[in-house]
């Protein structure tokens, strides 16, 4: 939660525990927000009694305003359509500061109060209003007709531009993974275009700006896990991914930390699914041959620690709000009773396992260290460990047991996959001048057991796979000990 300096002055927030700081990247005040903190500590802008002194205002001044407002709006989503055509990130920063003053005057709009909000959020998420502004007309005689036409026109090639992973055959009716987007209201559109353009600052606060109305909320978190898809193929593109990256998260952390909200795009969207798929698919593309063992009998595929999307963390903002949203308690049973979100999770983390092989060097002294010892380390420890510690998190007692075991099972079916990919059928190992330390199954198997027996009443021999495959699984552990 985070509060502007004037509401946290104006709000009753005596004995309250609090630090101060400068955002360098701007940010969203929640005063007013009944989903982040209670009423009584509301500025007399945002509480219960705003407004309580002041008569309403005059019906037709609200009238101009209602009747404007979509054409202002739909004026900015024009710019944005005109300067989408050459796609050069120049080109996108030029836009942006071209409507600067623009998007300013909507900032003031906001902050006029929550009658004028309440006119902005109606607009944006008005669809009769947004098919009626796009509606071109028949007859193309007319200079503003040609305009929307080729508005249009362009609009499309950019939807074009801006592809969706390819989803699993089951979860391809899933609204938040199709691959041609549908937009229906001005807001999912403008969402669209923050995703293009790599979130630009001025519009994003501009988004975010409008959280105080409940409705608003709800409908940009909806419109933000519809594109939600399209994020790791800009973050891969983008020449400033960490830039980038904090703006995903500015965003995102605003609208997953709430756990209700959370919850209902979890159930409605699929957003656990997606969050998985793009992870995937990020992955996916920057995946190399296994080397560990017999390399020509191992026909396991890693991540290339030496890839961009590694060393620059190009994932994180999505591991971030993995998260965020595990650490709601609802939301993380949703993901441990999935059995097809357990297995697509542990086939993700199964890219991990056994990468950034590394070889004794018997002849020659080595200068310097591989620069991708840092990359490797710091994937495991927040693609896989964090989420680990989120989902163990929630499973202290009995009654959770249930969960506990799908995880399990999971874990170690894709831990006998793992074995038979990489042929490796005997615990002896004739390979004594390599290892790899990064095992992330064998972590989430050992935390999960850990967890079931001391906390949960379940027993070892309820839970443990089979001597041979024990014999097996010990292997690899305890190579990275003696290495």
């Amino acid at each position: 939660m985070s509060l502007c300096t004037d509401c946290f002055k104006k709000g009753n927030h005596q004995r309250h525990d609090f630090n101060m700081f400068l955002s360098q990247a701007g940010g969203a005040c929640d005063c007013g927000d009944t989903s982040v903190m209670k009423e009584t500590g509301f500025c007399d802008r945002h509480g219960p009694n705003k407004g309580g002194h002041k008569g309403n205002a005059p019906s037709d001044l609200m009238c101009v305003a209602e009747a404007m407002m979509p054409r202002i709006i739909f004026r900015l989503i024009q710019h944005l359509r005109e300067n989408s055509k050459h796609g050069s990130p120049d080109i996108y920063k030029g836009a942006i500061q071209d409507a600067d003053s623009f998007i300013s005057m909507l900032l003031e709009f906001n902050n006029m109060g929550g009658l004028m909000r309440r006119v902005m959020t109606s607009a944006l998420t008005n669809p009769q209003k947004y098919r009626a502004l796009n509606e071109i007309p028949i007859n193309l005689d007319t200079e503003y007709a040609q305009y929307l036409n080729e508005s249009r026109r362009v609009y499309v090639e950019a939807l074009k531009s801006v592809p969706n992973p390819e989803p699993l055959e089951e979860y391809r009716e899933c609204p938040s993974l199709q691959e041609q987007l549908v937009h229906k209201t001005f807001l999912e559109e403008l969402v669209f275009w923050t995703v293009k353009f790599e979130f630009p600052q001025k519009v994003v606060c501009l988004l975010l700006h409008m959280l105080p109305d409940p409705d608003y909320k709800e409908a940009l978190t909806k419109a933000f896990v519809l594109h939600y898809s399209r994020i790791p193929m800009m973050l891969e593109r983008s020449l400033d991914p960490d830039t980038l990256s904090n703006r995903v998260v500015h965003v995102s952390v605003q609208l997953f930390s709430n756990e209700s909200l959370a919850l209902r795009m979890t159930e409605q969207l699929n957003l656990l699914h997606v969050m998985v798929v793009s992870l995937k698919y990020m992955m996916s593309k920057i995946l190399i041959p296994n080397t560990l063992h017999d390399a020509e009998k191992n026909f396991h595929l890693v991540v290339d620690c030496g890839k961009r999307v590694m060393k620059e963390h190009c994932y994180w903002p999505l591991v971030s709000d993995l998260n965020n949203v595990l650490s709601h308690r609802p939301v993380a049973f949703k993901f441990m009773e999935d059995d097809s979100l357990l297995r697509m999770w542990f086939t993700f983390l199964a890219m991990f396992q056994g990468m950034n092989v590394n070889h004794r060097e018997l002849s020659q002294h080595i200068e310097f260290e591989p620069n991708t010892y840092y990359a490797a380390f710091s994937a495991e420890l927040e693609a896989s460990a964090y989420p680990m510690w989120a989902l163990v998190s929630h499973l202290t007692t009995p009654e959770t047991v249930h969960l506990t075991r799908r995880v399990l099972t999971a874990c170690l079916n894709e831990f006998r996959e793992w074995l038979e990919a990489i042929n490796f059928t005997s615990p002896s190992m004739n390979d004594v001048l390599q290892v790899s330390f990064h095992l992330p199954l064998h972590r989430y198997l050992a935390v999960f057991l850990c967890q079931a027996v001391a906390k949960q009443g379940i027993t070892l021999d309820e839970v443990l796979p089979s001597s041979e495959t024990l014999k097996l699984l010990m292997m690899h552990p305890l190579r990275v000990q003696v290495s």
